[in-house]
C-alpha cells in the first residue's frame, strides 16, 4: 500500500512539472516566432547584417524592437511592426541617443522599490524608453523617456 501512495504521489507530481512545463513552452513560442521573423525581415532588408537581441514592444502599436549592426560598424535599433510590413520599418542609431542607463538616471530614485523593465520602443514623437516600475508604496508605474534627448514624453503613475 505505501508503495502504491509513493507511486501515485510521484506520478501526478511529474505530470504537474511536464504540464507546467508544455503550458510555458507554448506561451512563449508566439513571441519567439515573431522575433525571428523580425529579425529576418531587419536583415533581407539591409537595415542590419546581424542581430544582438530583439524583444516585443507593446506601444500605441506592437512592434518588434531587433537590435544589430550595420555594415559599417554602427549599432542600430530598427523597430519592426508585428504585421512585418517592410514599408513601416523605423530605424535608430543607438549612438544618436540616450542608453537604457541614461535613461534610468533620469527616474527619481528615491521613489523608486523595484525597476520591472526598460525597453526601447517607437511612439508618435519617435523612439522612446518605456520604464516599468514599483514605487515605494507598491503602485506600478510606467514612464516614458524621449531617446533622442531624455526629456519626458508621457507618465503613467500609481497603477
Amino acid at each position: 500500500m505505501k508503495n502504491w501512495i509513493i507511486f501515485i504521489t510521484v506520478f501526478m507530481l511529474s505530470l504537474a512539472i511536464g504540464i507546467s512545463v508544455l503550458v510555458l513552452w507554448k506561451s512563449v513560442s508566439p513571441f519567439k516566432n515573431i522575433e525571428d521573423e523580425a529579425i529576418e525581415l531587419a536583415i533581407s532588408t539591409n537595415s542590419i547584417v546581424s542581430a544582438t537581441d530583439a524583444y516585443v514592444y507593446h506601444g500605441n502599436k506592437p512592434y518588434v524592437t531587433v537590435f544589430g549592426v550595420d555594415e559599417d560598424g554602427d549599432e542600430k535599433a530598427i523597430f519592426v511592426p508585428i504585421t512585418l510590413d517592410e514599408k513601416s520599418i523605423q530605424k535608430v542609431d543607438l549612438q544618436d541617443g540616450i542608453t537604457e542607463e541614461q535613461a534610468l538616471s533620469i527616474l527619481d530614485e528615491g521613489e523608486v522599490k523595484e525597476i520591472l523593465h526598460a525597453k526601447l520602443g517607437y511612439e508618435e514623437p519617435g523612439a522612446v524608453w518605456e520604464i516599468a516600475y514599483i514605487n515605494k508604496t507598491d503602485k506600478l508605474n510606467y514612464v516614458y523617456i524621449l531617446f533622442e534627448d531624455g526629456q519626458w514624453w508621457k507618465r503613467i503613475l500609481n497603477l
